[in-house]
């Protein structure tokens, strides 16, 4: 390091020696954090890097010290550093090229110049393009250096919260993701089988009314909700079958078989012909609920020839 006076900007700052019991601005750590705070000096000056040990050691940091960029970059490259405090002018690697090269070793450091000297237009780049955090002048104030480095700490774990909650909503956009996806297979299933019962529903119908027998099916409320061409020509009522109730609709004794639990058939005649009528309990091979009445002629049936 040039161990020429500082520049006259630098002057106002006015190093003093660290007080005996002098309280810190903050605490070093936030309550409950259980890493502790960590800082590397790199300053080629052995008294310098004595004394910014002295004056930090009362702050609880752990303090790591580097006699070069190149030896600071050793450090960084196996611990981890929060904050790192610079010289610029030093010998082999400059402030700037080091930290330029501890932002791609440990980028989620806070990174800050503390020199003698304003090469203004390197320090200025090295500021806009985020190598450097905060430029602090030599002499120093003990009690403003302590202050700048309590807020790079602050930011540092301001900027570790706000990765750790972006990590977190990424896993949970990730898992929500997965859950959409999950979803939109077992909704695109579902509409497929809805769409072969569809099919199905609609050859059972149309088998339904090829069948020469009349077939009347009612739910358990008694309500007819499947007929047939053959029913609605057999009972010719003055509307609809469908949608009615079989008490209402059928003449008797129809309801009274209806309402009958048994399996037995029995002889009715209806427009001037006899029938065997059956009258079966839906439901014990699959998941429909209510009874089918199917008349069977007794006589050659009517409907052979049509």
């Amino acid at each position: 390091m040039d161990s020429t006076s500082p520049s006259p900007s630098a002057v106002e700052h006015k190093h003093t020696a660290p007080r005996a019991g002098s309280p810190p601005p903050q605490q070093a750590a936030p309550p409950g954090d259980a890493r502790q705070r960590t800082v590397l000096l790199v300053d080629d000056e052995e008294n310098i890097l004595s004394s910014l040990k002295r004056l930090l050691r009362r702050d609880g940091y752990r303090i790591f010290a580097a006699s070069g960029g190149t030896q600071g970059l050793e450090i960084l490259a196996r611990e981890n550093i929060d904050v790192i405090i610079s010289d610029q002018r030093m010998p082999v690697m400059t402030g700037v090229e080091f930290l330029r090269r501890a932002r791609e070793t440990a980028p989620d450091s806070v990174r800050i110049m503390l020199s003698g000297y304003t090469e203004l237009e390197s320090i200025t780049d090295a500021i806009n393009e985020g190598a450097i955090y905060k430029f602090l002048t030599k002499p120093w104030n003990d009690e403003q250096l302590r202050e700048h480095i309590e807020e790079a700490f602050r930011v540092k774990e301001m900027d570790d919260e706000n990765r750790r909650l972006s990590e977190q909503i990424r896993v949970a956009n990730g898992k929500l993701a997965e859950l959409n996806e999950q979803l939109y297979a077992l909704l695109n299933k579902q509409q497929q089988q809805l769409a072969r019962d569809e099919a199905s529903l609609n050859v059972a119908y149309e088998v339904l009314q090829h069948i020469p027998l009349p077939m009347i099916g009612m739910d358990d409320g008694g309500m007819i909700v499947l007929t047939n061409k053959m029913s609605e020509e057999l009972f010719r009522a003055p509307e609809p079958l469908l949608g009615n109730y079989a008490g209402d609709m059928l003449p008797d004794p129809l309801p009274a078989i209806c309402a009958a639990s048994g399996q037995e058939s029995h002889a009715v005649d209806i427009a001037g012909l006899r029938y065997r009528v059956l009258c079966r309990v839906m439901g014990e091979r699959s998941r429909s609920r209510g009874k089918v009445l199917i008349l069977l002629p007794c006589d050659p049936c009517p409907y052979t020839e049509r």
